[in-house]
């Protein structure tokens, strides 16, 4: 059975926006809710990237049943992991419980604006290591004082703790961060349908934890215009993540996919209102052995039309193929 979820992608819509397309995605019927927590778009196409947890603390307001997650957080650069931890806790009591807190390693992309250069993915990993384990302290309660190779915390407390502390995920998309997923998250994420990722991830300590997964598509009653759009909006997509990890402005993506077509996009993304083509690109994340996905539907002046179009013709296809709890 897999669950399927709604993207909040804070890289296409602005913030009222976002969250009125959450209530409706909630309305629906989508299982759960993920956000994206950047500082740029990945393309100028994309036009948007307003503050994730603002919209996030009004989105917990609107809504009353989806669960939210960020999808992901980097706890690095921008932010100190004792900031996030104090956001989570908030976010999680405003929400009544329905948040988990998704954490990555970061791309430069957004978290350049700080300075402090871009480090080696080691240095990256070590970081994150390090930030979540000091967000668990501080989810643990007390005062917290760390001093460590990459953070120090002074005499640190959250003083508005919820009664369950929000679930951690751990982004992956190597050997690497799968064993920090399999020792430190309570699940994993990963926008790639590789079994090899959570094969590590169970390896080093992840069996029975949820799995998300993530996959772009672009519906839209014209083809070409779902073509038309996802090439614009997300041809830097299948670049890969040691890639899209490294680009530290939307004109180097701009640059970095001057050549991939449409039909190279239309391959990898599924274009269009043909329910079959979309129920094709999930298989490969179930058949991998994920238990969530969370669809992104490319372009935020088309959302409304996709929310309809899911919850009377997607979501019922979707289930009858691959169930739901």
């Amino acid at each position: 059975m897999a669950h399927i979820g709604y993207t909040m992608m804070t890289e296409q819509a602005g913030p009222r926006e976002l969250v009125g397309h959450l209530v409706r995605a909630e309305e629906v019927g989508f299982d759960f809710s993920v956000t994206s927590d950047h500082y740029f778009p990945w393309l100028r196409a994309q036009g948007h990237s307003p503050y994730a947890w603002s919209v996030l603390g009004a989105a917990a307001q609107a809504t009353s049943r989806i669960p939210l997650m960020t999808y992901v957080t980097c706890p690095t650069f921008r932010y100190h992991p004792a900031v996030v931890a104090q956001k989570a806790a908030t976010l999680q009591l405003l929400s009544e419980g329905r948040f988990r807190l998704g954490l990555g390693s970061g791309e430069n992309l957004n978290e350049h604006v700080v300075g402090g250069g871009w480090p080696s993915v080691d240095v990256r990993h070590e970081m994150l290591k390090e930030a979540v384990e000091i967000i668990r302290a501080l989810f643990a309660g007390g005062h917290v004082n760390h001093r460590g190779t990459h953070f120090d915390v002074e005499s640190a407390r959250l003083w508005d703790l919820p009664e369950s502390a929000p679930p951690i995920g751990v982004a992956v998309s190597g050997e690497r961060s799968c064993e920090l997923a399999g020792e430190f998250a309570d699940l994993v994420i990963a926008t790639e349908p590789k079994a090899g990722l959570l094969e590590s991830f169970d390896r080093h300590g992840g069996t029975g934890k949820p799995r998300v997964g993530q996959l772009p598509v672009s519906y839209d009653p014209d083809r070409d215009t779902a073509v038309k759009r996802a090439h614009a909006q997300f041809r830097w997509f299948g670049s890969g993540w040691k890639v899209n990890s490294e680009l530290p402005h939307p004109d180097s993506f701009e640059a970095a996919t001057q050549f991939v077509t449409p039909d190279d996009v239309a391959e990898s993304i599924p274009c269009g209102d043909d329910p079959d083509a979309f129920v094709a690109a999930v298989r490969p994340y179930v058949e991998a052995g994920f238990t969530e996905i969370a669809l992104v539907q490319i372009g935020g002046e088309s959302q409304p039309a996709f929310l309809d179009w899911s919850e009377k013709t997607l979501l019922p296809a979707l289930r009858e193929e691959f169930g739901r709890d």
